[in-house]
């Protein structure tokens, strides 16, 4: 069944990303009680001379001038468009920015592989039997799986937030403990920001979720339709952008400790 399919393939990104978030937990925590220098001249220091005409000094970055900074991408492929750098505040996005912001997420080039694995992962299962196997069968595989992630996509990035103005985008914590920003990413399940800035219950992605498990019921095999079955796509899709969430919350911490690297590209906020 795709369900199956699809907790395997959740199964395997759980274990990889639980794996980079156990490497930068220590990290985390260190910096909990880690304190700035004083940075305060002694009475009786000696004061270094300057030249007028001397250039001034520049420090150079550090990594605490990276933390919260989120990037394009996520490991240079994972679009991120949607995430929002630690304390930065936007202005509401318009309607055209929330059918534009589903848009890339769904026609993205890494979304066109994260479907050929997904649809691949179900043929070798023979997760649909109606479906058949060869190039033919996993062309099926492939449409009714590009069909289902651009569904949900529209539906919680877009058509609800648009309805309810809400604000489909993740908006970093970067601040306290490893345990306090994780249970922030996962609430995102159920509470978003609306347009004006406040909190309220995620009606976007647990009701767009919903939508777009039960419209998949149109073009999936009659045996497929039972309530069970929707409601595992259901649970599965909530789940999953779940752990994405937490995924996006610590990205920024990775890519610098772990990773090394400068987010020189920002996530365009618009």
């Amino acid at each position: 069944m795709q369900f199956h399919s699809i907790a395997l393939l959740r199964n395997s990104i759980t274990l990889g990303l639980l794996s980079l978030l156990a490497a930068f937990a220590p990290l985390s925590r260190a910096q909990q009680f880690v304190s700035a220098p004083d940075t305060a001249a002694l009475p009786d220091a000696p004061q270094t001379a300057q030249s007028p005409s001397s250039p001034a000094v520049v420090p150079a970055n550090t990594a605490a001038d990276y933390e919260g900074k989120q990037t394009k991408r996520i490991l240079g492929i994972v679009p991120n468009f949607r995430s929002v750098s630690v304390d930065v505040k936007l202005p509401p996005e318009t309607v055209k920015q929330k059918f534009w912001g589903a848009t890339q997420d769904s026609f993205d080039y890494s979304s066109f592989i994260y479907v050929g694995i997904i649809a691949g992962i179900s043929q070798w299962e023979n997760s649909y039997p109606e479906f058949h196997q060869g190039a033919a069968g996993y062309g099926r595989y492939y449409w009714h799986t590009f069909v289902d992630n651009a569904s949900e996509n529209y539906w919680v990035e877009a058509i609800l937030p648009a309805a309810f103005h809400q604000d489909p985008r993740y908006y970093t914590l970067g601040h306290g403990g490893f345990v306090k920003r994780t249970g922030y990413s996962v609430s995102r399940m159920l509470i978003t920001r609306t347009d004006s800035g406040n909190e309220t219950f995620n009606i976007s992605e647990v009701v767009g979720a919903g939508a777009a498990a039960g419209i998949s019921n149109l073009y999936y095999p009659e045996r497929y339709r039972t309530w069970t079955k929707t409601g595992q796509r259901w649970v599965t899709s909530v789940g999953l952008d779940g752990l994405f969430s937490v995924f996006k919350e610590f990205w920024p911490d990775i890519n610098t400790h772990i990773f090394h690297q400068k987010p020189e590209t920002t996530a365009p906020q618009p």
